[in-house]
């Protein structure tokens, strides 16, 4: 019996996964399955969230009350990073200056606001001058200058220096090297100031629509739930919040915006978008391995010449503390599905050039998060009936400066005025915020992305990284980004990984203790935490496909790709074969997982109120 035909005759009840179990060896060697009879073993289900299994169908819900309470705002931001607070601080700004009341409601997942932020970070201020142009005076946790610069390609033992000029995209003397979670609690304390409402604990988890398919507004989540998607005693339903224009500042891949690009089509006239993921590391340093005001930025090693990527290790001040924020950026289309991320971050700090900054010194954090590579070619539509996208969410990074923070603000900020515009001429329930986009077209973030356009996507020539450094000292330097065609990116990152039996495995060498560690003393330091008794958040479409495709083609690279231990194959009741585990209270909702699966078969959705990693000013 072939193995689609096993799932079609699960899928229409004939045999109950959890009563009938069948060898997944055979299916992983041959294709094909063959059944074993009923067992008194159970296979436990691995995704039981709401969202795959509705609990109106569910008779454990049917005596629960699924009423919520309403808070109607005139604006509501899903998100309070930088983008998001800009958005509200510019708001209240034009509502200030117009003598205008405006409701503006935050809703923010962490459980304080920056404690989900993670960044470099090198701060270029542009955005924040036009924003809050006296933010010196106001405070802002913004100290550390750049004084000076460097740029190599790594050998595996060697280091080869590249000159880095005033208006190469690598040059930072002006720009700032800061604690972003700790720039972003600012700006929410600047946002409050000004009458905005900032809820945080509260995760956007549903889209809610009027009638006429406008967005109505977000519903938070649900909390008090088993993990076995029954209802606990303290079950508390969620909030809806309802607002004429709802702008939904995410961050890279919200979960949300997934949903409005297929309502709305706004993907429709876009290439599809490519992604990397940050891995970054917090140390405190020997005050002789200092050098404030410093960073480095390198490209090659550990990666190979087809893997996109670079490292980045910044020197700052902090307290009194001498701190070094180290890490590695790499794109998510590499090929070999045996690669791991967190360890290529492991092996890199045991490069000769990079070893000597960290011994003596004290790892304090750990972190991740996936990143928009995709540019200007992949920026969808960013408005639609009733809201709009802002910052990091539909795009907005400049690639080749390995910054988006500045890009991402402004985006808010042009978004915001939009919004206001719209908000002082209709009265309707509902207002589409269209002059957001001529806005964008007319910024100084639509030259900056324009000009940087083909740098990401000419990595994919023969010559991979060297074809890219290349274009980019060609076109980007002497042509200023204006060549007259725009490259294409080849396609989405889940279709790069090649079988594993095309791929060599990578033999990583073990954690020292000193400059490298393993995997769950790291996520440690992420100060993670989830309600254990929960539905896990990181649904499946399939239960079956990570032991059915993806285990036996691709080797199983959800145990890898993950940086914090979330997937993990183990030992199959009854000893045959292997299943999917889902450790979901490691997550530290970065996004990896629901970009890079092969199968496309990983959902990531909101957990509980409160869940989550607690950076400090990562």
């Amino acid at each position: 019996m072939s193995a689609i035909a096993v799932r079609k005759l699960l899928f229409f009840g004939r045999l109950h996964p959890q009563k009938c179990s069948f060898s997944l060896n055979q299916v992983r060697r041959l294709g094909a399955s063959v059944l074993r009879p009923c067992s008194t073993v159970v296979q436990p289900r691995i995704t039981t969230h709401y969202t795959r299994h509705p609990r109106e169908h569910d008779p454990r819900w049917a005596e629960i009350s699924m009423e919520r309470e309403t808070y109607s705002a005139d604006v509501v931001i899903v998100g309070g990073g930088p983008a998001g607070m800009s958005a509200a601080i510019r708001l209240a700004q034009l509502a200030q200056q117009a003598e205008k009341e405006l409701t503006i409601v935050v809703l923010e997942k962490a459980t304080e606001i920056g404690q989900h932020t993670l960044s470099g970070a090198c701060l270029e201020t542009r955005a924040l001058d036009e924003l809050i142009p006296d933010w010196r005076d106001r405070g802002a946790p913004i100290h550390n200058p750049v004084t000076h610069d460097k740029f190599a390609l790594l050998t595996e033992t060697g280091r080869i220096p590249i000159p880095i000029l005033p208006g190469m995209p690598m040059y930072n003397v002006g720009n700032h090297i800061v604690r972003l979670g700790h720039v972003v609690a600012w700006l929410g304390a600047q946002a409050e100031e000004l009458g905005v409402e900032v809820y945080p604990g509260q995760p956007a988890a549903e889209l809610l629509y009027h009638d006429d398919g406008s967005l109505k507004g977000v519903a938070t989540a649900d909390a008090g739930i088993a993990k076995d998607g029954a209802p606990k005693a303290a079950f508390q339903r969620g909030m809806e919040f309802h607002a004429k224009c709802t702008i939904f500042a995410e961050g890279c891949h919200g979960h949300l915006a997934k949903q409005l690009y297929q309502k709305y089509n706004l993907r429709d006239k876009c290439q599809p978008q490519t992604y990397g993921i940050g891995l970054k590391e917090l140390w405190q340093v020997p005050e002789g391995n200092h050098k404030p005001g410093t960073i480095e930025h390198t490209v090659g090693w550990p990666l190979d010449r087809h893997t996109y990527g670079g490292s980045f290790l910044y020197h700052l001040e902090d307290g009194g503390e001498r701190l070094v924020a180290l890490g590695l950026v790499m794109g998510l289309d590499y090929r070999n599905p045996y690669l791991s991320p967190f360890k290529e971050l492991q092996r890199f700090k045991h490069h000769p050039s990079i070893a000597p900054t960290l011994r003596g010194g004290t790892r304090v954090q750990y972190g991740a998060r996936a990143l928009n590579e995709g540019g200007l070619q992949s920026l969808p539509k960013l408005t639609f009936p009733g809201g709009c996208l802002v910052g990091c969410s539909p795009g907005f990074m400049n690639v080749p400066k390995i910054k988006g923070t500045h890009t991402a603000m402004k985006s808010a900020m042009l978004a915001a005025e939009a919004v206001f515009g719209r908000l002082s001429g209709d009265q309707g329930t509902s207002v589409d915020p269209q002059e957001y986009e001529a806005l964008i077209r007319a910024s100084w973030v639509w030259q900056e992305l324009h000009a940087a356009r083909n740098v990401r996507p000419s990595f994919h020539s023969p010559l991979g990284l060297y074809g890219g450094l290349l274009y980019t000292g060609v076109f980007y330097m002497l042509a200023g980004g204006r060549e007259p065609w725009t490259l294409k990116h080849p396609g989405r990152d889940a279709d790069s990984l090649r079988p594993a039996k095309d791929c060599l495995p990578i033999q990583y060498p073990k954690p020292d203790g000193e400059l490298s560690f393993d995997l769950l003393t790291s996520v440690s330091l992420t100060n993670t935490n989830h309600e254990h008794d929960q539905p896990p958040h990181l649904t499946l479409s399939d239960d079956l496909i990570p032991t059915l495709r993806n285990l036996p083609t691709f080797g199983g690279p959800e145990a890898r790709f993950c940086p914090a231990g979330v997937y993990e194959f183990v030992p199959a009741e009854g000893g045959d074969g292997e299943r999917l585990q889902i450790n979901a209270q490691n997550c530290i909702h970065c996004k990896t997982c629901d970009i890079k699966c092969p199968s496309q078969n990983i959902n990531w959705v909101v957990p509980e109120p409160g869940g989550g990693p607690a950076y400090n000013g990562m």
